[in-house]
């Protein structure tokens, strides 16, 4: 095996810039928010004050994390530029996220997107589904840190990377709270994209230039993308990536903690929209570095694949070796790779953890303490902060075991996000569904998630159907006799059930749309059983008028999807000419306003945003009705 370089001083130097500059930033918010009065509502949502584009930085940076940077050149390298296609899944989240989810939950003025779980359902649905992400975000931070065990290639520590990660990111979460979580993820973004350049400018140097790495990616079969093959057995076809992708990514983002808590801290509804489609344009950036990186790769290694030849012992190594065969002549540019890897995972690790605080502390610590001071409670969520943190650094230690991190990471997320997302969508969707047909579809859509992606680990697929594309090792010169032995070893075969080679072999992809497809049915099924909840118990702002759209046409059939809903009652129905009368009586409360204003009902009256507001005598639950001018 030819030796390769491993890190020199600059490396360490520009590696340890990056944990000092993202310490910093957390230093500075946590100062100069020292003059304000700061509330844990503003600790954990940055005051509502963010403008787009550092919260746009900051969702691409969260979920273009190591995952992406090590695990997506790779997986090209072995299986081809399919992932390419997660282009089309992008943009139909990000939609569906934007127009779709986050006008519920910018509207409804929550903090912890499970506060509406209740809002529309029950209590213990919200406690559930809580629970539920608490275990999936601390298990996906696993998958953060399996870049660690790959940096001994570069002569990095293990151990010294794991826990100098968890540290930092648990230090600028505590100290600055969601503003310091945000622009470090945008400074982050920064570092990120600038180590996925130098890659690939030095890579293709290195290969000759881009027409000589196209043209062996294409004599390589890494350039046949479009697959149509509707068997969902196999691994990656453009069915499962289009079909499968967007239900995993749907669950990630439209109703995930960690990306709504960011949106509706921006200044309004606009901004917030403005953050999520400018984040698809960074998705598109990252990942399209990602799969050429991968191509890149492939080029250089056509003749002697490392992998193959037993130069490396995983998958996700074959990017660290290459950047340091390629740029470790280069002082200080494989500590770029490196700070651009922990990039990924400082900005994933620190977005969660900001997020699990949040949903501990709303779901859980103020429902149990109802009259904590802004003060405590500012504390007891850089408290939660920390235990968190120090949680999903012990966790690292059982990531070794998940292997590569593309799949173990959307795995999981599909497993927990799918049934999640059908939860979500049976509140905005179904005007009708109780919390019986809810809780039940959330009980059936986890278990069946779980069993299939349980029983896929223990059972793994045949290979037949994730077979990776040749790897060639004609151009090694030390390894050829060792390779033919070890492909030679005699395969041991178990027992396997029924369901191995069928259920548990489904591409991993389609592990959330199993839960979400579950979830509704039987929510369905169980709302029908057990009665159907009425029109005019269920408000307006909770659900989604998506009938609006398809039922323009029709007046009738618009009421009709709204299924009693009486949204008309809380809006001012008003015309270029004149504003109508509106009236509202509601708990023996008649409100008249005949200004010209348009009104909207704030869900919880400490955390309404609009600039008047009005409380109505003997509301129920002393709710506001925030009074906007119409003109805005």
């Amino acid at each position: 095996m030819e030796s390769i370089s491993t890190f020199v001083v600059w490396d360490y130097v520009v590696f340890a810039a990056l944990f000092l500059i993202s310490s910093g930033i957390g230093v500075f918010f946590a100062i100069s928010e020292r003059r304000n009065k700061v509330s844990s509502s503003d600790f954990l949502s940055g005051r509502r004050q963010m403008s787009c584009g550092p919260v746009a930085l900051s969702l691409t940076a969260s979920f273009m994390s190591a995952v992406t940077v090590l695990g997506v050149p790779s997986d090209v390298h072995r299986y081809g530029a399919s992932f390419i296609l997660f282009f089309i899944v992008y943009t139909f989240i990000v939609f569906f996220t934007a127009e779709l989810f986050l006008p519920i939950f910018y509207r409804s003025g929550i903090t912890s997107t499970y506060e509406y779980l209740e809002l529309r359902f029950s209590r213990p649905v919200r406690v559930a589904a809580t629970l539920i992400y608490i275990v999936q975000t601390t298990l996906t931070d696993c998958t953060s840190f399996l870049f660690a065990h790959i940096f001994p290639v570069t002569g990095f520590d293990l151990w010294g990377s794991v826990f100098s990660t968890g540290i930092v990111c648990t230090f600028y979460c505590t100290l600055g709270g969601l503003k310091a979580v945000v622009w470090t993820d945008a400074f982050q973004m920064i570092v990120m994209v600038t180590g996925f350049l130098t890659i690939l400018i030095q890579g293709t140097l290195v290969n000759g230039g881009f027409s000589n790495v196209w043209e062996r990616a294409e004599r390589g079969g890494r350039l046949q993308i479009l697959d149509f093959d509707i068997d969902p057995l196999r691994r990656h076809t453009f069915w499962t990536l289009a079909i499968g992708g967007t239900f995993t990514w749907l669950g990630i983002y439209g109703v995930n903690q960690s990306t709504i808590q960011r949106c509706i801290s921006c200044k309004s509804e606009k901004q917030a929209k403005m953050a999520l489609y400018l984040n698809l344009v960074g998705l598109i950036v990252i990942v399209g570095c990602a799969v050429f990186s991968g191509l890149i790769m492939y080029a250089y290694y056509m003749n002697c694949d490392p992998l193959a030849a037993g130069f490396v012992s995983a998958p996700d190594q074959i990017m660290p070796y290459f950047v340091m065969e390629v740029l470790g002549n280069l002082p200080g540019l494989p500590g770029l790779f490196v700070a651009c890897a922990f990039s990924g995972t400082l900005s994933t690790v620190a977005a969660s953890i900001n997020a699990l605080a949040t949903v501990t502390y709303e779901d859980f610590v103020k429902s149990c303490f109802r009259n904590l001071s802004d003060k405590l409670g500012t504390w007891i969520c850089k408290g939660l902060c920390i235990v968190f943190g120090v949680a999903c650094t012990s966790m690292a230690i059982a990531a070794s075991r998940m292997g590569g991190v593309v799949q173990a990471a959307l795995s999981i997320h599909g497993m927990c996000g799918g049934p999640m997302l059908g939860l979500f969508s049976l509140g905005i969707l179904f005007p009708w569904i109780n919390w019986k047909g809810a809780a039940s579809g959330l009980l059936v859509g986890i278990s069946l998630s779980f069993w299939v992606g349980i029983g896929a680990f223990i059972y793994p697929a045949p290979t037949v159907k994730a077979l990776p594309l040749f790897l060639n090792t004609s151009g090694c010169m030390l390894i050829n006799e060792t390779f033919k032995a070890s492909t030679v070893a005699p395969i041991v075969e178990i027992n396997r059930p029924v369901l191995a080679d069928t259920f548990y072999s489904l591409s991993y992809l389609y592990y959330s749309a199993i839960g979400w497809v579950a979830t509704i049915i039987t929510g369905l099924l169980i709302t029908q059983l057990t009665g159907r909840v009425r029109g005019e118990d269920v408000k307006p702002v909770l659900i989604r008028p998506v009938c609006n759209l398809f039922c323009f046409w029709s007046q009738k059939y618009k009421e009709t999807c709204w299924c009693g809903v009486q949204h008309d009652q809380e809006i001012i129905v008003r015309s270029q000419a004149k504003v109508r009368k509106w009236d509202l009586l509601e708990n023996g409360t008649n409100l008249n306003k005949t200004d010209n204003v348009i009104s909207q009902c704030c869900l919880h009256p400490s955390q309404c945003t609009c600039t008047d507001c009005l409380e109505v005598p003997g509301f129920q639950q002393n709710k506001r009705f925030c009074l906007v001018l119409a003109d805005r």
